[in-house]
């Protein structure tokens, strides 16, 4: 049988496949993730309706992931930290999106390479869910940042042990994760995730009165996942 020298499609698409059957393996020993996709579909998606380039960001992502999926949790936080730290470059909504307010999925701000804080935190925090991560670990947390003299709306994830724990925050200005406690500079607003809004003092509400946040996970859905 003759040898044939294989083409740079080939190889990437066998790469796709391997990529794709990591992420399998992985989750099917794992607990159930709460949010799924299929990987295959989501690159084909990327790049039809965000380019080639897209597709190729969304494949790193995928390789991430298939790496992170067999680490405990706190290299799947480091992991998923670092990727959308390095991978995104900060912006404006207005610059990326010409909205003033524009919170994009993971498929869109790969698409750009670019994206605010909120984006940041949209990446790490289905990331992380897809890793099988417990949704009520992962917060997104509203703060007020104190930059130099400047105090700025701010957004971080933060990632809570266990329910009452001091939380762990991953943040898109500052590359290493840290305690709550050394992290002076921010100030709590309110935080939410999927099951409700959680105000100061511990009530909770129901985060279907977040507009952009339903408006996301039907894009989200539209792409091919599965929030």
């Amino acid at each position: 049988m003759s040898y044939c020298q294989p083409t740079a499609a080939r190889v990437r698409a066998l790469s796709r496949g391997l990529t794709v059957l990591v992420l399998f393996l992985a989750l099917a020993w794992g607990p159930a993730p709460a949010v799924t996709f299929d990987p295959g579909a989501l690159v084909s998606y990327a790049r039809q309706h965000y380019g080639a380039k897209a597709s190729r960001a969304v494949e790193s992502w995928q390789a991430m992931l298939a790496q992170a999926a067999g680490l405990d949790e706190q290299e799947k936080l480091r992991m998923v930290n670092s990727f959308w730290n390095n991978t995104l470059i900060g912006s404006e909504d207005i610059t990326v999106w010409g909205q003033v307010d524009y919170w994009a999925t993971p498929l869109q701000s790969l698409s750009k390479g670019a994206g605010d804080c909120e984006d940041y935190v949209i990446g790490k925090y289905f990331s992380l869910l897809y890793l099988g991560v417990a949704p009520e670990k992962l917060r997104f947390v509203y703060v007020r940042a104190q930059i130099g003299s400047q105090s700025i709306a701010h957004m971080v994830l933060g990632y809570y042990p266990q329910p009452q724990a001091e939380p762990l925050v991953l943040d898109s200005l500052v590359d290493r994760m840290q305690p709550a406690h050394n992290r002076p500079d921010l100030t709590p607003v309110f935080s939410f995730n999927a099951q409700g809004v959680y105000m100061p003092g511990g009530k909770r509400s129901s985060v279907d009165g977040i507009g952009r946040w339903r408006d996301l996970l039907s894009r989200m859905r539209t792409e091919g996942f599965q929030p």
